[in-house]
């Protein structure tokens, strides 16, 4: 426990940093060292990893922390709103811009500009961004004054960023521009151990907010259902489904978790469930022996056993103890394969 990193930099952050698995430690350690580099750089993890998080923390470690933080979600602006937000326009610029309005990199100057899902930025505003990053200067839109700024440029996406290059998506210049260091943030289900200690710190707050005398203890099929769950929503789902099952816990004793808010018994949704993804149209049956059938022993075996792992863990959505129980395998058992084939799967 001591090994523990806490950090909450900013106040405006939806979600402390905390963790002790090596994972978590890792990322934090190399956050940590590229923070004082004054150089751009990429933060790339699936959805509710806390990559604004990590990016507040990366500023306030860095030696611009007494200047601006500057946060923007280009995912949130359609793409002809982008260029003015970055850049600001001039009065008259377009309709309805009834006077000069400074964008978020005059706003960042000597400080830190976070770009969050940065691969949505259309091509066009790419290439201004791009002028910034080798020169410090653009103009407002609108206007033809040469202004000078010094951001440093931390940008955040969970898109393959090379394969948009490849479509034309994404400008190749820019790309090599911002990946002086390119910084991968850990999924929850990677982080072995942190699930119970950051189960406990939303908890804590939640009861602390309902202002609960006693602090709330989870059960042991409950903490164990949490270490099970795939949690694709990462952190973000975790805080979610820990808030809403203390707040609707009866007393301090958490004994139930909801994954699944949507699910009710009286709605039942238009679409039919998905179907699980094959890997082929044909049965897995006739699939091993045309595939299999040519391999040594050993080969065959092991690809049989990935592929029937893969196949288990699609019906059962991803949840482990169902997918053990379709193979006919102990929770144990099927962790141990697991590990067994770890980097196929």
């Amino acid at each position: 426990m001591n090994d523990a990193v806490h950090s909450s930099s900013s106040g405006t952050a939806a979600m402390d940093a905390i963790g002790q698995s090596e994972a978590f430690l890792d990322f934090q350690e190399k956050l940590s060292r590229v923070a004082r580099i004054n150089r751009p750089l990429l933060l790339v993890g699936e959805r509710g990893t806390g990559k604004e998080l990590a990016a507040s923390r990366l500023h306030y470690l860095s030696l611009r922390w007494q200047e601006p933080f500057v946060a923007l979600n280009c995912a949130a602006l359609s793409p002809t709103l982008i260029e003015s937000e970055l850049f600001g326009h001039e009065k008259g610029a377009f309709t309805g811009a009834a006077h000069q309005r400074k964008g978020r990199f005059e706003a960042a100057d000597s400080g830190t500009l976070f770009l969050d899902e940065i691969g949505m930025i259309p091509l066009e505003t790419q290439e201004k961004i791009l002028r910034v990053v080798e020169y410090g200067t653009f103009e407002r839109v609108g206007g033809s004054t040469v202004i000078e700024v010094d951001a440093r440029i931390v940008g955040a996406t969970n898109a393959d960023l090379l394969r948009l290059t490849r479509r034309g998506k994404f400008k190749r210049d820019l790309l090599d521009r911002l990946s002086f260091e390119v910084l991968f943030l850990p999924p929850l289900r990677e982080r072995h151990g942190d699930i119970p200690l950051m189960a406990d710190y939303f908890a804590r707050r939640m009861a602390y907010e309902l202002r609960w005398e006693e602090m709330p203890v989870f059960s042991e099929t409950v903490l164990a259902q949490m270490e099970e769950h795939v949690w694709k929503g990462n952190v973000r789902e975790l805080k979610n489904v820990v808030e809403r099952a203390v707040y609707r816990s009866s007393g301090p004793r958490i004994t139930r978790v909801d994954f699944e808010p949507f699910l009710s018994p009286y709605f039942q949704p238009d679409d039919p469930p998905e179907p699980a993804p094959q890997d082929s149209s044909e049965p897995l049956e006739t699939k091993d022996k045309t595939t299999h059938q040519n391999l040594p022993l050993k080969t065959a075996v092991r690809k049989l056993e990935i592929s029937m792992l893969k196949n288990a863990l699609a019906s059962a959505r991803h949840n482990q103890k169902k997918a053990a129980q379709r193979l006919g395998l102990t929770y144990d058992q099927f962790r141990g394969v697991m590990r067994k084939y770890k980097k196929e799967i």
